[in-house]
């Protein structure tokens, strides 16, 4: 009787270890994006390590952490009273964004689903308020909120309750959204607001966040017109309690001054963080959703 050979393949012993199994293919690509972070990050980190020293450490160039950290906090908190600053801006910020969100969703469902006179035209002139920035209003605004008699808190926030920004935002998500739903609603005889609220609002929770975060950011950094409208130092805003620090006394004192940067910086980091999916979803809006 014949024996067949064994012609299977003989088995091949992979090496344990591979160098190029620990480079990426596109090496450069991951190259450049390292040295992107770390150009962007490293004002971050420097302003870290300036807030643990003080003017000597800092005019010396020290690249390390100093032993500062407690004394600047106490200048910081105690002396500056910055968190009193922080908790204004947060008040102001908190009541422009839910004001511009709401506003601008009414406004952008306006637009696309209800029909009025001259609705383009209206629509175009909302389109040209987004190249006038507030800088070129301000003389107006304030002898407007000075003739009705404002008080700090009201006068930093109704005036920019309405966003021309948000109302195109929302026009965009709307029109994009199958006019189906809209027909279904009206036959199961839906009112507007029903609509609104059990339409609209849940499959527009991206857009919403996506401009929340934007004017969150946008009321949080506003310096020339707090220092315009609000008169009494315990109601001002973090970017102007930040500019006391920077000119208290004849010498800037760079260890608390960073420290004030980095603790001024960590609300809105946390709202980015928060909504960071929705804001990063919310520009990416098709009529797949």
């Amino acid at each position: 009787m014949e024996h067949s050979l064994n012609t299977a393949s003989p088995t091949v012993v992979k090496p344990a270890f591979r160098l190029r199994s620990l480079i990426p293919q596109r090496w450069y690509a991951h190259l450049f994006l390292w040295v992107a972070c770390l150009v962007l990050g490293f004002p971050l980190l420097y302003a870290i390590v300036v807030s643990t020293q003080n003017n000597s450490d800092v005019f010396s160039y020290r690249a390390t952490f100093g032993d500062y950290f407690e004394s600047n906090l106490k200048v910081v908190i105690q002396d500056r009273n910055l968190l009193r600053y922080m908790s204004n801006s947060v008040i102001i910020a908190v009541i422009v964004t839910v004001g511009k969100t709401v506003l601008s969703l009414l406004a952008g469902m306006a637009f696309v689903y209800f029909r009025f006179p001259f609705k383009w035209l209206i629509f175009g002139i909302v389109l040209m308020t987004l190249m006038m920035p507030t800088e070129i209003l301000a003389i107006a605004l304030f002898r407007l909120v000075n003739s009705w008699g404002f008080d700090s808190y009201i006068s930093m926030t109704v005036p920019f309750l309405a966003s021309a920004t948000g109302t195109f935002l929302f026009r965009q998500h709307f029109a994009n959204i199958p006019a189906e739903l809209s027909e279904a609603a009206q036959l199961d005889g839906a009112s507007p607001i029903q609509f609104l609220f059990r339409v609209l609002v849940p499959i527009s929770w991206n857009t919403i966040g996506a401009l929340a975060v934007i004017q969150f950011v946008y009321v949080w950094n506003m310096y020339l017109w707090p220092v315009l409208v609000i008169r009494a130092q315990e109601r001002q805003v973090v970017q102007v309690g930040l500019r006391s620090l920077i000119a208290s006394d004849a010498s800037v004192s760079f260890g608390p001054m960073m420290l004030a940067a980095v603790i001024a910086s960590l609300p809105p980091i946390i709202v980015f963080i928060l909504l960071q999916k929705q804001f990063m979803s919310g520009f990416a809006v098709t009529r797949d959703k």
